[in-house]
């Protein structure tokens, strides 16, 4: 990790979250049954890496059970929320079930918020969807304001708020401790330290598919953006970043595919986590999409550890 990087890290995460430079994340962590879910972060935990970020998103299991089933059954993993989606809980009980979690587990529990897509809220929630940022402000000023009559934890859990357009991300430095912004290329880890400064933490996920048949690669990564690219805000993004509607289209160009997803030998998804550090990101979350079947890839992260934990 760069010095830049090292330096980023705010003392209060370092001492309250130690997530090291690399992170995992699988959307099947959040639909296994619960004992294939156990075996599997036990085997996580036995690699060494930093820590799960654990999904929520749209209709998963629910975040902190699920947590809390996971964080049990192992003894030194972390697990951030990626995200707790705010319109899925009222502002008290996502502070109390943050406060739950980081209490029984001390120094192994993040918190990072998202605001969801109006199509995930207006429809299957039954809410009304509002500005973002104004809502997203309101919401973690009411967190902050809710009473909390139990036992506290030594340090509350770390809170990030998932963004990367600047004024999340502004937002981000402003009232959290940093940001996991997801379906992003190395330009946007540049920009997101830009507007968030030195301190906040910066962990971008990095999705990847471990083969060195660019044909496949690009199949099973194009099967990945197309999934981010019918959201308008994942596409103003890219705007900004200078990309046209032309590469966004049809699932992506090869281009913006292999500027967002890493392919090939562990080797080369190391170089590309290492180009997110030197643009200064402090932690990298490694996601391996499938080829094939979903299922949980601990084959994948098991084959990644030498390269990416030395």
């Amino acid at each position: 990790m760069s010095e830049r990087a090292r330096s980023a890290t705010p003392p209060h995460i370092r001492d309250a979250l130690q997530l090291g430079r690399v992170g995992i994340m699988s959307i099947q962590a959040a639909r296994l049954p619960a004992a294939l879910a156990r075996d599997a972060v036990r085997a996580i935990d036995a690699l060494g890496y930093g820590a799960l970020w654990l999904p929520e998103g749209g209709f998963h299991k629910e975040i902190f059970a699920n947590s809390t089933l996971l964080l049990a059954s192992t003894e030194r993993l972390r697990i951030v929320t990626a995200i707790a989606n705010v319109w899925a809980r009222e502002p008290s009980a996502m502070l109390a079930g943050a406060n739950t979690i980081a209490e029984a587990f001390p120094g192994r529990f993040g918190l990072s918020l998202g605001i969801g897509h109006v199509e995930e809220v207006e429809g299957p929630r039954g809410r009304r969807y509002e500005k973002p940022i104004d809502f997203m402000r309101r919401y973690v000023e009411a967190m902050d304001a809710s009473p909390y009559d139990a036992a506290a934890p030594a340090m509350p859990a770390p809170r990030l708020i998932a963004a990367f357009g600047p004024r999340m991300l502004a937002l981000a430095r402003e009232i959290s401790s940093g940001t996991n912004p997801s379906f992003v290329p190395v330009a946007h880890t540049t920009y997101a330290r830009e507007v968030l400064g030195p301190e906040p933490l910066l962990c971008p996920g990095l999705p990847l598919v471990l083969t060195d048949d660019r044909r496949v690669a690009l199949e099973v990564g194009r099967g990945y953006t197309s999934a981010y690219l019918r959201w308008d805000n994942y596409r103003a993004n890219l705007r900004r970043l200078g990309w046209s509607d032309a590469d966004m289209d049809n699932g992506g160009s090869d281009a913006l595919v292999q500027a967002i997803v890493a392919w090939g030998e562990p080797s080369r998804i190391r170089e590309r986590a290492e180009q997110h550090f030197a643009a200064g990101a402090d932690h990298v979350c490694l996601r391996p999409l499938p080829q094939g079947a979903p299922q949980f890839p601990i084959e994948a992260f098991e084959v990644l550890a030498p390269a990416m934990l030395e």
